[in-house]
């Protein structure tokens, strides 16, 4: 059987494989189109595995929110060219998209599949690295951002006793503002009651020891310890870090501010962000 280009074209069509591998394929399989994708499809899996020992240090991350649960992704690769195609991309919002829709919590065969699909094509190794799913309550609603190329993904969920208030112009701006000050203070914490006992005392051994030094009465010493604590936790700590659009208050006393001008409870009662090539924070 002839094998035009016509039909090479039509088969790369169908499976992105290159041009050349699509001819090798047809005439393999005599022309059969069918058996052709088989063995362009065996020949990817082959590629595949060839290229799963290789290092994916870069990458870009993704959010989505859905009716009761949003979800984020990172997604690694070798290179940040790759990172930045648009095939790369789309990989990201649809394995997203997957996940809100057919509920997964956890990296899969199916998932792993879409992200193989897209290496026998690109040639180049990538991996889902971490996947993070939050449920929204019916009084619940999160609030995203995307910082640059996806170098940065925030996530910041609040509650209140009147959904309706989630309309309100007023909110969303703060919960906009909200997700943007995760993006540029990056907590490491949601709030100071967040914060492990074995990290408060290794802060306070730290703090003790240079207070020490100082030569000062023992209260005075306690005082300055105390003090050093609390402004370190309101550097880490979410709602208690100056609220990046006022500084004069924090972002818990910001909430309580807006709460009172929408006449009902506004809470945040979780965040999350995921930084492309490096370590997520989620509370």
């Amino acid at each position: 059987m002839a094998i035009t280009a016509e039909v090479v074209k039509k088969l790369r069509d169908i499976t992105g494989a290159g041009m050349m591998d699509c001819k090798k394929a047809l005439t393999q399989a005599n022309g059969d189109f069918a058996a052709a994708e088989k063995i362009l499809k065996e020949m990817g899996l082959a590629a595949v595995a060839k290229r799963q020992d290789r290092a994916t240090n870069n990458g870009r991350v993704f959010v989505k929110v859905g009716k009761d649960k949003a979800v984020m992704v990172e997604l690694s690769c070798e290179t940040d060219f790759v990172s930045s195609n648009e095939q790369f991309a789309e990989l990201g919002e649809n394995i997203c998209t997957v996940a809100l829709e057919k509920g997964y919590r956890e990296v899969n065969d199916e998932l792993k599949g879409m992200v193989n699909d897209l290496i026998t094509i690109i040639k180049e190794n990538m991996a889902i690295k971490q996947i993070l799913v939050f449920d929204i309550g019916d009084n619940e609603f999160a609030s995203t951002y995307i910082h640059g190329d996806g170098a940065l993904a925030v996530l910041v969920k609040f509650k209140s006793d009147d959904k309706k208030i989630f309309e309100n112009e007023v909110v969303k701006e703060f919960a906009n503002d909200c997700a943007l000050h995760v993006a540029a203070f990056t907590p490491s914490y949601l709030n100071t009651e967040a914060v492990d006992d074995f990290y408060i005392k290794e802060q306070t051994e730290i703090f003790a020891a240079q207070a020490e030094k100082l030569d000062k009465p023992a209260k005075v010493v306690e005082g300055i310890i105390k003090g050093k604590l609390n402004k370190h936790l309101s550097e880490i700590c979410f709602l208690q870090q100056p609220f990046v659009k006022d500084d004069s208050m924090t972002v818990e006393k910001k909430a309580k501010e807006i709460s009172k001008v929408v006449g009902a409870s506004l809470e945040i009662v979780d965040y999350a962000f995921l930084r492309a090539g490096a370590a997520s924070c989620s509370v």
